[in-house]
């Protein structure tokens, strides 16, 4: 807001005016008379203006209601913008505002276009471990089906998910990951594996010795499946067919397909994909006994 005194004569309030263009007006502490003609010229010299101001000249104790638009004006920089985006597309990124203009920037461009710069927040936890470091490797193959090993240190690490580390440290495990919402599911799951066997390694390993009827167990599994998704996305956008061996969930315009011979997901969205991918993954491993071999020296 901006305020001239009563010295000022018609001229200097109109140029005054013309280089604020401000979108609200509101002559005051004047004679009633004389606002109320300064108003009127006011108006009839930006009435044929593309936004004329709104102008006000109150009485005392005159309550005045000022609308301003809520639509915001944003431009998109950076990578976010090296594709024009049709109608209808969505676009994710960090509005910024500097003074009054909006940008949307994309969280690892932050630094180039603003004084803020992108954090990571690395988490640790170590858990008591006696069981053999051979165990959980093969055990978190059954949980995430690839395993990357490695040493640091000159001990024992195994990654997992792509972002899980898991490095065992003589009779405890660290796990290491980057907090973010996935990160954490993945780092919830592995925990809970390890907690598992460290409670009862061999009953882990005696579920080796397991016998199941494979085709009374697929079917099992196939129910469970549509009844966990039904739970997690709604029964109305579930589409389960038995026949033709597979089930579709669709979301927010996406559709994720899953194979039901081979309980593969086929889903353009990768988040979607991801969602859907590890929790089919989560229910194999909960009704499907882990195959770990004997290992020689470790109970009977």
């Amino acid at each position: 807001s901006s305020g001239i005194n009563a010295e000022y004569g018609y001229e200097q309030t109109r140029e005054f005016i013309h280089l604020l263009k401000p979108a609200h007006i509101i002559l005051v502490h004047g004679e009633q008379s004389e606002m109320q003609r300064l108003r009127s010229s006011l108006k009839r010299e930006y009435e044929d203006t593309a936004n004329p101001a709104e102008i006000f000249a109150p009485a005392n104790n005159e309550e005045i209601v000022l609308n301003f638009r809520g639509e915001k004006m944003a431009k998109i920089v950076g990578r976010l913008a090296s594709k024009k985006p049709k109608v209808g597309d969505k676009i994710s990124g960090v509005l910024v505002k500097r003074g009054f203009n909006y940008h949307i920037v994309s969280p690892d461009e932050l630094e180039h276009y603003t004084d803020l710069k992108q954090g990571v927040i690395l988490q640790k936890q170590s858990i008591p471990f006696m069981a053999p470091f051979s165990l959980l490797h093969h055990c978190l193959q059954q949980l995430a089906g690839t395993v990357e090993q490695s040493e640091q240190g000159g001990k024992s690490c195994l990654k997992v998910f792509d972002s899980v580390l898991v490095m065992q440290d003589h009779n405890k495990i660290m796990i290491e990951w980057e907090g973010s919402e996935m990160g954490d599911m993945y780092a919830d799951a592995v925990l809970t594996l390890c907690l598992q066997i460290e409670a009862n390694p061999q009953a882990i390993k005696q579920s080796s010795l397991r016998s199941i009827t494979q085709d009374k167990d697929k079917t099992t599994f196939e129910d469970r499946v549509e009844k966990l998704l039904i739970e997690l996305y709604g029964e109305e956008n579930i589409n389960y067919q038995p026949k033709l061996k597979y089930i579709t969930v669709t979301l927010d315009g996406e559709k994720a397909v899953i194979n039901l011979k081979s309980y593969q997901v086929q889903c353009s969205n990768e988040s979607l994909h991801q969602m859907v991918s590890t929790a089919i993954k989560r229910l194999h491993n909960a009704l499907t006994p882990v195959n770990v071999p004997i290992i020689p020296g470790y109970g009977t």
